[in-house]
């Protein structure tokens, strides 16, 4: 959030949508610097719990097939979305009829082209069919968002916040079957810690709308 802010101006407060909003994480965070904010997802239990828990403004629905009005929006989020589109241009060309002149669009998505993906090759992490249908470059990436009027004003990767434990358990447990390992490694208090991770194939663009 950090960063999407410091590309925005100050009157691009007003109204922020996110496209595959899941439970609402995010748009909560959000609604702490924007008037409206609201999205949209197809899964059941990530609606139910935005509304009912959060109380958010947030619709089960494909967008493709949702009708918007006449809203538009500052800006619009997809945070680890569009690879799981089947159909991203057509989201896209949406997307760029309900933002606002200026507004901004922040994509989230895994670089097919990054050297941890080209090293890895069929063993990439993020290659996992059938959930994620596209894979991108930042070079196809930026001219699919050209050809709905964005211009890439900030392109850079993004790493995350993992837990130890959860590494732990995934290795010892699920990978290498030694529960008693891990087991271990949890009474000593090994696994309490946080650490983040950038392994430089999740790219992070925003766009902003001719």
């Amino acid at each position: 959030m950090k960063i999407l802010n410091s590309y925005l101006k100050p009157e691009q407060h007003n109204s922020l949508f996110e496209v595959g909003c899941a439970y609402g994480f995010f748009l909560d965070l959000a609604r702490r610097q924007f008037s409206r904010v609201s999205g949209i997802d197809i899964t059941d239990d990530g609606i139910r719990y935005a509304r009912e828990h959060l109380k958010l403004d947030v619709v089960k629905d494909d967008l493709l097939k949702h009708d918007l009005g006449n809203q538009k929006f500052d800006v619009i989020c997809l945070w680890d979305t569009i690879e799981h589109l089947s159909q991203p241009h057509l989201y896209l060309e949406k997307l760029s009829r309900h933002i606002t002149p200026g507004g901004l669009i922040a994509i989230t998505t895994g670089n097919i082209a990054s050297l941890n993906a080209r090293w890895s090759k069929e063993r990439w992490r993020l290659l996992h069919p059938p959930t994620h249908i596209h894979y991108f470059t930042l070079q196809s990436l930026e001219r699919l968002l050209g050809n709905y009027g964005f211009k890439v004003i900030y392109k850079s990767h993004c790493g995350f916040y993992r837990s130890i434990d959860n590494v732990a358990y995934n290795l010892f447990v699920l990978r290498f079957k030694k529960p008693s390992f891990y087991s271990t490694l949890k009474k000593l208090k090994l696994t309490r810690f946080d650490f983040y991770l950038n392994m430089h194939d999740i790219m992070y663009v925003i766009a902003a709308k001719n």
